[in-house]
């Protein structure tokens, strides 16, 4: 019994602490909490908690706050996650719904995780190895230009403009189209590359600028089939409650530029049996974000591709958990269909 109660009081110090930034003390939590006990026997609870180093002084005769140990508990004593409220389901919902194509979704996502979790939200662009070509499309833009639009099966649209010595016909454009989605669609991004320049291809067509545009179009969406990289919103949050890095920001905001560090803390991040990993403070083995902790889960049916929160070690846990776990399934949803 003693010990479920002392996990109540490490309990009622992280939610005080993270909601007011000021250590926590008995009396405080007398006040604020019903855990029917006396402040004796808090006091007592909370010196236990100090010796197990889940809590600690930060000055002389203070209140306690959480130590990443603390933390730690506190994250895996959490049960089942509070689900969303109903208006921010909508949001989700609304947001995630009126994308376009995909970049603009993963913007979306960012951004809008940014502000239900008030952290610095973090997506890992799907990889595309395993994605095929879905479709093409070639529109004339005067005699001078065409647009061409590629579509990969994950969602990714790709356009760009290509430089033409002539006016193509409508016609000529279609025909062009069906002929290259016969040779190429279907086939995964990543196994186009080299092939493209060699096969299927007749000696009049290899000189056909507009079909050496195009074939250099899905070329370079093959190679970048094999680049990782991670959209990110909401860096601005980090700066809003001075203290929460108790040296300098700069470390985190230097690690938060360096695509490598976060694909790569992304990639060994371990999740719990519900599918939310949580990295604390020194878990993660960066020193730079040795003050910070992260968030994440995967999305989409690729276990590569991650979504997640970087934040203070003081950050509301259950709560971003929780936005974080509702993210990912929206986006899972949307993606698969």
């Amino acid at each position: 019994m003693s010990e479920l109660r002392r996990l109540d009081v490490l309990r009622a110090i992280v939610e005080d602490y993270v909601q007011s930034r000021e250590p926590v003390g008995s009396k405080a939590l007398l006040d604020r909490h019903n855990l029917g006990v006396s402040a004796a026997t808090i006091r007592n609870d909370m010196a236990l908690l100090e010796e197990e180093g889940l809590i600690a002084a930060p000055h002389t005769s203070s209140g306690r706050i959480p130590t990443e140990k603390g933390y730690r508990r506190f994250v895996d004593e959490i049960g089942e996650l509070k689900p969303l409220s109903r208006a921010e389901r909508d949001a989700i919902n609304k947001i995630l719904d009126s994308s376009q194509d995909l970049d603009e979704m993963l913007n979306s996502t960012v951004r809008l995780l940014a502000r239900l979790t008030n952290q610095v939200a973090m997506i890992q662009v799907p990889h595309y190895d395993t994605a095929s070509l879905k479709n093409l499309d070639l529109v004339g833009l005067g005699s001078s230009q065409v647009l061409m639009v590629m579509i990969a099966s994950n969602g990714t649209v790709d356009q760009r403009m290509l430089a033409v010595a002539r006016l193509y016909s409508d016609e000529e454009l279609n025909a062009l189209k069906q002929w290259l989605l016969a040779a190429f669609g279907g086939k995964q991004l990543a196994d186009l590359v080299g092939p493209l320049q060699r096969d299927g291809l007749v000696p009049e067509q290899r000189e056909d600028a507009l079909v050496a545009g195009v074939l250099k179009g899905l070329e370079e969406m093959a190679q970048a089939a094999n680049v990782q990289r991670i959209v990110m919103a909401g860096t601005a949050n980090l700066a809003r409650v001075e203290g929460d890095f108790p040296l300098s920001i700069t470390p985190v905001l230097e690690a938060l530029e360096e695509q490598v560090v976060l694909l790569k803390l992304f990639s060994e991040l371990e999740a719990d049996a519900h599918g939310m990993a949580v990295a604390i403070g020194t878990e993660h083995h960066y020193g730079q974000l040795s003050d910070a902790a992260v968030i994440a889960t995967t999305y989409s049916n690729d276990q590569r591709s991650k979504l997640g929160v970087l934040g203070p070690t003081r950050m509301n846990y259950p709560t971003s958990m929780a936005s974080v776990r509702a993210v990912a399934r929206y986006l899972s949803k949307i993606l698969a269909n």
